[in-house]
């Protein structure tokens, strides 16, 4: 009977159902497998790219902006200004880890961040869903940390020559506590009140820092020279750049440690950090072409420095465009922003007579605001498609697309910008006047800063050579 029973045709689809379940079980768990190594591979291949990038923006600091700076002063200021971007490496660095990336990016109000990320706790290696699901936490705020030290490096260059050191350091970690982070907040932090991506009540398209960065570092500089005043002589005496060559190195290493900058912002290595480095790369060649062009308009001359400011105002203005224009819209925001940002150089700062010494406000400031309010005219749904409706629907997001009113939500982000910058930089200058006073003395300021700030010199001649 047992024989029967086995050789049955009941007992033969028995087998034959536990062997298709098993089958079945086996694929499913191949299958999960192969999910989890696809997944596994895409995160890894993100988060090489989020290393990358944050490395090329520390390298915009570091030397870039060092060298583009060192060499737009005179000699004997070089190595007091580079020192100026090298501190700041060291300086926020520090400070972000103890509660800087907790004001900007923890979860809080619609204008700052909580306590608790003070000291990084729970900044960990999982990812944050509502920052990124492929890279960890700890890369997103190591990322983060170079626009951080960038940012208040930017603002160096209006009062260069003439800042005390020690007044330098007291008025940069103020500022990156009081302006930057909260900025940082409002448009790219959980709960902020101009972020786009996580329902913000003023969703404000800013990609890469167009108002985080440029607009409250510029306008903050105009407020520093206002304030401090003129260099002794400015602009009787003529001071010119002491070695445009340190300047070209240093804005070429600005223009590739960009493409980590802007494609960054992608937080991946898809689709969309292509579109941003192709934009970024369109923005910068045209704004070169813009500013060369209206500066032989005027001169009949094209300048090595016009050039190179011409391409750095073009990275400026694609800055919150990058990840949201079409290549071709690239290209016009970059020839509007060269021409735009020299008229402000060579026309309105010599129209009011500020001195703000190395053009922070005339290419950031003035590149910032532009390229935001571009940003709301140009941004593409194809490239970004940031708006939905509740179906899921697509929804146009600049105003060449019908979304006129998305240009508003720009002028309300830059609105904000300029009066925090304005504010909180007049709040903190009068702070640090008060406490270590700002400007070096008239004996120091003509010995020049490298000697009597820090006691040694960039070039030692030896007169018997």
């Amino acid at each position: 009977m047992l024989l029967v029973f086995l050789f049955s045709p009941a007992w033969g689809l028995v087998a034959s159902a536990t062997d298709s379940a098993a089958l079945a079980n086996s694929q499913s768990q191949r299958l999960q497998k192969l999910e989890q190594q696809t997944a596994d591979a895409k995160s890894s291949a993100d988060n090489a790219w989020m290393l990358t990038s944050s490395a090329l923006v520390l390298m915009m600091t570091g030397p870039g902006l060092a060298l583009f700076y060192g060499g737009l002063v005179r000699k004997k200021n070089v190595l007091s200004t580079m020192l100026q971007s090298f501190a700041m490496m060291a300086v926020i660095s520090v400070l972000w880890a103890i509660c800087g990336y907790s004001i900007a990016f923890g979860s809080g109000s619609s204008f700052a961040g909580s306590w608790h990320n003070l000291f990084l706790q729970g900044v960990g290696l999982q990812s944050d869903p509502d920052y990124s699901t492929t890279i960890p936490l700890q890369s997103y705020m190591i990322y983060q940390l170079m626009f951080a030290i960038i940012t208040p490096a930017l603002i160096t260059g209006a009062f260069a020559e003439r800042m005390k050191f020690s007044a330098m350091l007291l008025f940069m970690v103020l500022w990156s506590l009081i302006v930057y982070d909260p900025m940082a907040h409002m448009v790219w932090g959980k709960g902020g009140l101009l972020n786009a991506a996580l329902g913000g009540r003023f969703p404000t398209l800013d990609f890469a820092g167009g108002t985080v960065v440029h607009v409250t570092s510029g306008v903050s500089a105009l407020v520093c020279a206002l304030y401090l005043g003129r260099r002794l002589g400015y602009p009787k005496e003529t001071m010119p750049p002491h070695s445009v060559v340190l300047s070209f190195v240093g804005a070429c290493m600005l223009w590739v440690g960009w493409f980590g900058f802007n494609a960054g912002s992608a937080l991946g290595s898809g689709t969309l950090a292509t579109s941003a480095f192709v934009a970024t790369h369109f923005g910068a060649a045209a704004a070169a072409i813009g500013w060369c062009a209206a500066e032989w308009l005027r001169n009949r001359k094209v300048s090595a420095l016009g050039a190179i400011s011409g391409a750095v105002a073009g990275l400026v203005a694609i800055t919150p465009a990058a990840g949201f224009v079409t290549p071709m819209s690239a290209l016009v925001i970059g020839l509007i922003a060269g021409a735009f940002c020299y008229f402000m150089v060579a026309a309105v700062k010599a129209r009011f007579g500020y001195d703000d010494s190395l053009d922070a406000f005339g290419v950031h400031g003035a590149g910032g605001t532009l390229g935001a309010i571009l940003t709301g005219i140009f941004a593409s749904s194809v490239i970004n498609p940031i708006f939905k409706d509740p179906q899921g629907n697509v929804l146009p997001s600049g105003l060449v697309e019908g979304n006129a009113h998305q240009l508003l939500n720009q002028l309300v982000g830059v609105v904000i910008a300029w009066a925090l910058a304005i504010v909180g930089t007049l709040v903190i200058l009068k702070i640090v006047d008060m406490t270590v006073g700002l400007r070096v003395s008239q004996e120091h300021e003509v010995l020049g800063l490298d000697l009597s700030q820090h006691g040694e010199e960039g070039y030692y001649w030896d007169a018997s050579i």
